[in-house]
């Protein structure tokens, strides 16, 4: 546990300073925003990092929560995870990894894959143009919802 509480630290140090760099005044509310971002282990969506916050910050609107992760996420400060479903989820950027996802109770798991990150790209996608990253989702069904 103390592991991931200096995981999350580092990754609110590095979060000022993405902030600093890209212009953007650190608030107390877009330092709680990402703080609770952070810490979140279950990729959250915007109404659920708001109902958590609210209990820190009653003022809190879910437009401000709203409007803050897509400045964020234009930012490059965070991720938006690609779902199915019409409610974004969001992740602080950490280490790089993939996602599983569940068609049923839509918990979203990270997973490692290196040696897709390692492969290279099909050559016919080379005259495309420059690829910034790549993400495999996965879906399917998890063992807990196939009991």
């Amino acid at each position: 546990m103390a592991k991931q509480k200096g995981h999350s630290q580092e990754l609110i140090d590095a979060f000022a300073q993405a902030c600093r760099d890209a212009g953007l005044r650190l608030t107390h509310q877009r330092l709680e925003i990402y703080r609770e971002l952070a810490t979140a282990t279950d990729h959250p969506s915007a109404e659920v990092l708001h109902q958590r916050l609210r209990r820190r910050i009653p003022t809190l609107s879910l437009d401000t929560v709203y409007r803050t992760l897509a400045t964020f996420a234009r930012q490059g400060l965070i991720n938006r995870v690609e779902t199915i479903e019409s409610q974004s989820r969001f992740e602080a950027k950490g280490m790089r990894h993939h996602h599983l996802i569940c068609s049923r109770c839509r918990e979203i798991i990270d997973f490692q894959w290196p040696a897709i990150d390692e492969t290279a790209l099909p050559e016919k996608i080379t005259p495309w143009g420059r690829i910034d990253s790549r993400n495999v989702v996965v879906y399917g069904i998890c063992s807990k919802c196939l009991d």
